[in-house]
This record gives C-alpha cells, structure tokens and sequence, in this order.
C-alpha cells in the first residue's frame, strides 16, 4: 500500500526497474515492445527527458516527412516521429520506410531488433540544465506533479526518483552498450554551438544526400526560435489535456549554461560531487557554459 501511494504521489511507475508515466505509458503496451520487429531503415532516436529531444525530433521531420521545405508539413510531429513507449492511434506497421521514432528506453527494453538492424542517435545533455528544464516541465505538464522547491527536486533528480530513472544510469546505461548499436552519439551542446556541422554528422550517419540548398533550408529552419514558431511542434496545442500553457511552455529557452541562474552554490557543490561519483567511467566532456 506505500508503495501505491507513493507511485500515486508521483504520478510514476516502475517497470523493470524503469520509471514511467502512470497515465501516459502502459506496462502491457511496454513489455510488448522487446519483440517489436526492427526494419533495416529504422532510426531511433534516443534521449534522457529534457536533452533535445523534440529539436532532434523537428529535424527528423525536416529531413524526411517534408515534401517542400517551403511548406511545413501540416502533420504533428509526434505522429511522424512517434514516441515509441506510448500507445498511439499510429500504426507503427503502418508506416512507410525510413520510420522515424524517438525513446526514452533503456537498452535492456528496447527492440532486441535494433541491436542488429536500423540506426540510434543518441543525443546527450549536460545535466544541470537537464534538471532545470525537467523542474519547469513538471509544473506545465498536468500528469506530473507540481514542483514548487528546486532542492527538493533536485534531490529527486539526482536520486533518479523521476520519470526515466536517473540520468546517469542512461548515459552510462548506454554509452557502455553503444557498441552493440548502429549508434552516433551526439550533444546538444555541439548542436547549438555547431547546428550546421551536426546537421551534416546527422544526415552522414542516415546516409541521406541533402544538396547545398536543402541542407541550408533545414540549418535555418532547425533553429530553435523556428521550431517554437511552428504549431506542429506546439505540444500545450496538440495535447491541451497534458499541458498547463498558463504556466509556460515546454519549449522554453534552449539555452546552454541556465543553471547557472538559478542553482544556488550550495546545490552547485552537491551535484558536482554526485556527478563526479557517478561519471568517473564516463569519457564523454561536457560543455556547461556557452
């Protein structure tokens, strides 16, 4: 019964050790998904919450479900690039190849498929401006509860005591598996600081030609005030139900280095001491400042 109420309290379950959304995410629909058959041309992308997820998702839709890129497609993003752990009116059979999903799974819950077949990206963030666009996620999205106390929170985060677990159990989850994968890893630092050269990286990994023009519409239209401008992309509009918009947006800043305007020093020195801890076996450099 504790167990209940506080599942209840989080708006969270547990599912092999996974942490999802009650009311979002259903155990029966998840455990299905180990078995989902894997196509050659797939491609996954792969995020901890709150890492670039739907800009690597808008760029996605950019570089394979715009026809003319002089016209947004008039689709919802999340119906081209569908979230994979959540069951949609979208029949991923259905569609047609190259399909385009995005996760937030493990590797010991995605397709046993993809270790073989299709292609991941893996985008990665450095996580103080993880937990604070994840803070201010909570109190917009209504299926997740309020937070009002950034240490509290931040205390949930570093224990993983949130939605996907802990961060540094899925980076090193899969940065020590990327191997098994067909896997780019990228940041979402590098992106903002280089949006063209990891545009090129991106579409170099799918094997997907884009000419000069092309690639320059894409660079322009991937940055991410252009991205807030498109209401496909708009989630607060195409799930009014989930979003609170009085509160903000879930497309808030994008900005590298936001933690800094808020963490106090006293939370700054906690999590760099967790971060240390937890990362020592990780040879990935994080930028946190630009």
């Amino acid at each position: 019964m504790e167990n209940e109420t506080e599942s209840t309290r989080s708006g969270l379950f547990t599912y092999k050790g996974f942490n999802f959304i009650s009311n979002v995410h259903e155990e029966g629909y998840v455990d299905t998904l180990e078995q989902f058959v894997i196509r050659d041309d797939d491609i996954f992308v792969v995020t901890y919450p709150k890492s670039g997820t739907t800009w690597m998702q808008y760029i996605l839709v950019l570089m394979y479900h715009s026809k003319d890129l002089k016209e947004e497609t008039n689709k919802r993003m999340m119906d081209v690039v569908p979230w994979f752990e959540v069951k949609s009116k979208v029949d991923f059979n259905e569609m047609p190849s190259p399909r385009t999903f995005l996760t937030h799974l493990p590797t010991s819950l995605v397709p046993q498929g993809l270790r073989h077949r299709g292609k991941v990206i893996y985008v990665v963030r450095n996580p103080k401006d993880v937990a604070m666009s994840y803070f201010h996620f909570h109190n917009i999205f209504k299926l997740l509860p309020d937070q009002k106390n950034l240490d509290q929170f931040l205390d949930d985060f570093l224990e993983g005591k949130v939605f996907a677990g802990s961060w540094f159990a899925h980076i090193n989850d899969w940065y020590n598996h990327k191997d098994e994968f067909n896997l780019l890893f990228l940041t979402f630092e590098e992106m903002k600081k280089d949006r063209h050269g990891t545009i090129i990286k991106i579409s170099n990994f799918l094997g997907k030609t884009l000419d000069s023009k092309t690639l320059d519409i894409i660079v322009e239209k991937s940055s991410f005030e252009n991205m807030k401008k498109n209401p496909t992309t708009c989630f607060e509009r195409n799930f009014p139900n989930h979003f609170d918009s009085s509160k903000g947006s879930m497309l808030r800043k994008g900005q590298v280095g936001d933690w800094k305007t808020v963490f106090t020093m006293e939370q700054n020195e906690r999590f760099d001491r967790i971060y240390q801890e937890k990362t020592s076996k990780l040879p990935l450099e994080f930028i946190w400042d630009l």
